[in-house]
């Protein structure tokens, strides 16, 4: 007992070094952005020409990009891999590595992205063809060279937000469409997000070959728009847990948050609002927070709006700065 005791005394007396040292920015870091296509419609964009944008002009060469069912399999049996093959296509013309997110809880809001036709069928049947695409998906982009990881869902165990979107948490499942990335393509290792602030970590950690966290800091809940009340000591202290009885393993922050988060969509939000809840400001504090996560691998949201607000709102000041992370 005496034993427990003095190792239990040991971590609280590591975790409070860790909080209140100070926490120094990492150098050379390696930048990503991710790239929604869903995103970019929804921003009233050109998605073709902001993505052209975002490889040329920013100059990123490291991404994450979404197999989004919907758009995939519109009706079902019929696809249309054009969207992703585009995407795929010319990442690879330019030796931009890709992580490529399967599933149907993938990045951006709803949480969850199920094309209509699959709402009238039973659960069970659901998960049937949620299999089934995942398989197509995954033999159609796997002989992709440039292809770094699968990521299989999105945050999926962070179920208390979204739940309305995407049912109950089924880890079983989880688990075996995990197992089936991996069955399908051996020579890729998978990766598992969580939400950086509220996830203990321990599921997605456990179950992926990489960890992914989420960083965001100013968020929009019932009672307004709020900033977390946290330090970046925090994502040091819960790896510094993780790691000690889970191993070490490879760690990315896959996603950034670098713009506005509103109860209401981004077009018909004000100037005004967007620059109050995401100004360059803010912009910058992300960028610097991140840096002292001690994530070495770090992947921003929000670069097309970044683009939004260069072309339509003539504020170019946060595609500028984020030129100065990728060149």
């Amino acid at each position: 007992m005496k034993k427990v005791y003095l190792i239990i005394l040991f971590i609280l007396v590591v975790l409070t070094i860790l909080f209140l040292w100070p926490r120094q920015p990492l150098k050379g870091i390696i930048y990503g952005v991710s790239f929604s296509k869903l995103h970019a419609s929804e921003l009233e964009l050109d998605w073709k020409k902001t993505y052209i944008a975002v490889l040329d002009d920013l100059g990123v060469r490291n991404l994450r990009l979404s197999a989004h069912w919907p758009n995939t399999e519109p009706i079902e049996d019929k696809y249309n891999f054009a969207d992703l093959d585009y995407q795929m296509k010319e990442a690879q013309k330019r030796d931009a590595s890709v992580i490529l997110a399967v599933g149907r809880r993938l990045p951006g809001w709803p949480e969850c992205h199920d094309p209509d036709w699959i709402l009238k069928k039973t659960i069970e049947e659901r998960n049937d063809e949620l299999l089934e695409y995942m398989i197509l998906v995954v033999n159609r982009y796997k002989a992709y060279k440039n292809i770094k990881y699968w990521q299989v869902e999105n945050e999926p165990f962070l179920a208390f937000f979204s739940r309305s979107a995407c049912g109950e948490l089924d880890k079983d499942f989880i688990q075996k469409e995990i197992d089936l990335v991996k069955q399908l393509d051996p020579s890729r290792k998978v990766l598992i997000t969580a939400s950086g602030e509220f996830d203990t970590w321990y599921n997605a950690y456990t179950r992926g070959d990489i960890f992914g966290s989420s960083v965001y800091l100013y968020v929009w809940w019932k009672t307004g728009p709020v900033r977390y009340p946290i330090t970046p000591a925090l994502f040091q202290i819960k790896r510094f847990i993780i790691e000690t009885f889970f191993g070490k393993k490879p760690s990315i922050l896959i996603e950034l948050s670098a713009e506005p988060w509103l109860r209401q969509p981004i077009v018909t939000a004000s100037t005004e609002m967007l620059l109050d809840r995401m100004g360059i400001d803010k912009f910058n504090e992300m960028i610097d927070f991140a840096s002292r996560t001690g994530f070495r691998e770090q992947y921003l949201w929000g670069a097309e709006w970044w683009y939004y607000m260069r072309t339509k709102q003539n504020h170019p000041e946060f595609w500028e700065r984020a030129q100065s992370l990728f060149k």
